[in-house]
């Protein structure tokens, strides 16, 4: 999936995540994250965002997420929301996608 624009996904509130995604020149995936459990759970929330962003094989990304608390399948979900309307696909591949909690 090619990255074709900025995207957002998610909101401000508690239990939430914003996710923005924005193309980059680099191969490389870049986080940004503004969280208040950043010491406790920094380094899990940025492994559900690197892991998802892998398994969509994407690329090329700076990724702007502002936690308030969100669980990983609200990470996961907001993540995958984000990268699909950056490439611009109304159609998600649910089978793969649910193949990933097996």
């Amino acid at each position: 999936m090619e990255i074709l624009q900025n995207a957002v996904s998610g909101t401000m509130e508690s239990s939430d995540i914003q996710i923005t995604i924005q193309p980059v020149d680099t191969a490389e995936i870049q986080i940004d994250l503004d969280s208040s459990v950043e010491k406790q759970f920094g380094r899990k929330i940025r492994q559900v965002i690197t892991d998802t962003l892998e398994r969509l094989d994407i690329q090329g990304v700076k990724i702007t997420a502002v936690d308030k608390g969100a669980l990983d399948c609200t990470i996961q979900a907001r993540t995958i929301t984000a990268v699909h309307r950056a490439a611009k696909q109304e159609h998600y591949d649910w089978k793969e996608i649910d193949s990933w909690n097996a």
